[in-house]
């Protein structure tokens, strides 16, 4: 009975406190959360480029759209498992819940035993498909060998962390992932200069923390202080629940897939018109890309229940006040970084390889480029997010969607055709102010529907106020 008061407690103060209170402590544990796990390959490929050179960036580059595979399955599972648990849980079913949560750990367990195997067989093939030339292969083939063989423990550690945020324990989540990047960030030096292990040490460093991780999460489910365990008896995979996770993971699933999609056409493009040295550019100009824009993705997290719940419950002039305070604060952080990378482009570069003039010098140009339009992603992401809290999947899915694929894609294939390598870095920046564009235009639409709301709102309260006055003149 206390558990369900404090629920209530926690649900009703996204009605009642302060927006900009609620959002920094939703928004928070969610932004470390975010910047952690992009750490992992930011630190990788820091060490990697000082320690073995610009094509050691190359192999971690090349390899990158299979990573983002095994985190697509991970989310299918993780994500998908997750909601269904939630929901029963909310419907006093623990037993059910404790069924979804079993099936998802085999899930976990076994899909990322067949993408391991599969890789480990296919490993050359798949590398030469995603664009290493013979100079890149063996720098990319040590690493993602290694990252292959740990697959199990990145995977099921990652997609279990969904449930510990879920059973109400969001900074042991994100626990989870510090303790990973420190480990991570602590023995890539070790292995890499230390040893003189290179590629295989970075590789090795990852797997390690993410081992670490791994047994961090399992602990938390088999020390009794979860609200769900794991139980021998739901370790056995039913259909039903297999279709239900896959049917409620598919858009974060999608969304990984089109990533790794994207990923896999701009190296192509980049092999094609500038080779490994434009490869290994283009590795670091998205390791600080992707730095800049993990914090937006924690303040969506932090904004979504505060805007879904007000939106609920026809509090719309706090929907407003969170949505615009959420883009305020990701312009603020986009403006921030796009004003760092224009004024010291040699200095972040550098922090990957100093050693190697052209690598450097185009880099910091691609850097520039590519970047051109970053204080509009702020707008772009937290707006995307916005329809997805008031219930809009497919307006969000498609906004979403606009600035990493639909647009950004079709320019990949087109540009380089008539621009060579400058129209490879030149997509992204147009990608970026187009889908700025269509955003906005959707947004304008949805916040002048959301006055209408709040007028028509204010004129029942009205009306409300005035029938009771006069039942008491009566």
């Amino acid at each position: 009975m206390k558990r369900v008061m404090n629920n209530m407690d926690s649900t009703r103060q996204l009605g009642e406190d302060k927006i900009s209170k609620l959002l920094l402590k939703f928004s928070i544990p969610a932004i470390v959360g975010m910047l952690v796990n992009a750490l992992y390959n930011v630190v990788d490929r820091i060490f990697i480029g000082n320690g073995v050179g610009s094509l050691g960036i190359a192999g971690i580059t090349v390899s990158f759209p299979v990573m983002l595979v095994i985190m697509a399955f991970s989310m299918l599972v993780g994500v998908g498992a997750n909601a269904l648990v939630a929901i029963r849980l909310g419907e006093q079913r623990k037993e059910e819940a404790e069924l979804i949560f079993g099936n998802a750990v085999v899930l976990l367990i076994g899909i990322s035993t067949i993408i391991s195997i599969t890789g480990l067989v296919l490993l050359d093939p798949i590398l030469e498909l995603l664009g290493a030339s013979k100079e890149v292969l063996p720098y990319a083939r040590a690493y993602l060998r290694i990252i292959l063989i740990g697959t199990v423990f990145q995977s099921t550690s990652m997609g279990m962390n969904n449930f510990i945020r879920s059973d109400g324990n969001p900074k042991m989540a994100m626990n989870t992932m510090l303790i990973g990047a420190v480990i991570n960030t602590i023995f890539d030096p070790i292995f890499i200069f230390g040893f003189g292990w290179g590629m295989e040490g970075a590789a090795l460093a990852t797997i390690m923390s993410q081992f670490v991780s791994f047994i961090w999460v399992f602990s938390y489910f088999l020390r009794g202080k979860s609200t769900i365990k794991i139980r021998r008896k739901n370790l056995r995979l039913e259909l039903r629940i297999i279709g239900s996770i896959f049917a409620m993971g598919f858009a974060p699933f999608l969304m990984q897939i089109a990533a790794s999609l994207l990923n896999f056409i701009m190296n192509k493009s980049l092999v094609q018109y500038g080779g490994d040295i434009a490869i290994s550019a283009m590795g670091i100009v998205n390791s600080i890309l992707t730095l800049m824009i993990m914090p937006l993705f924690g303040i969506n997290q932090g904004s979504q229940p505060i805007i879904g719940y007000n939106y609920g419950a026809r509090q719309f002039n706090r929907v407003k006040e969170t949505y615009k305070l959420a883009v305020i604060i990701a312009t603020i952080i986009t403006t921030f970084g796009f004003i760092i990378i224009q004024v010291f482009p040699g200095f972040l570069i550098k922090l990957f390889n100093n050693t190697e003039p052209e690598l450097i010098s185009f880099g910091i140009i691609a850097l520039r480029r590519f970047t051109l339009f970053l204080p509009l992603i702020g707008f772009q992401i937290v707006s995307s997010n916005y329809f997805q809290a008031i219930g809009k999947p497919t307006h969000s899915a498609l906004l979403s969607l606009s600035r990493q694929v639909l647009i950004l894609i079709p320019l990949l294939l087109i540009l380089p055709n008539f621009m060579g390598l400058e129209g490879v870095i030149t997509a992204g920046p147009i990608a970026d102010f187009l889908a700025s564009m269509i955003t906005g235009v959707f947004i304008y639409f949805e916040l002048q529907s959301l006055m209408k709301k709040e007028v028509e709102n204010s004129n029942k309260e009205d009306s409300f106020k005035k029938n009771d006055e006069i039942l008491k003149d009566f």
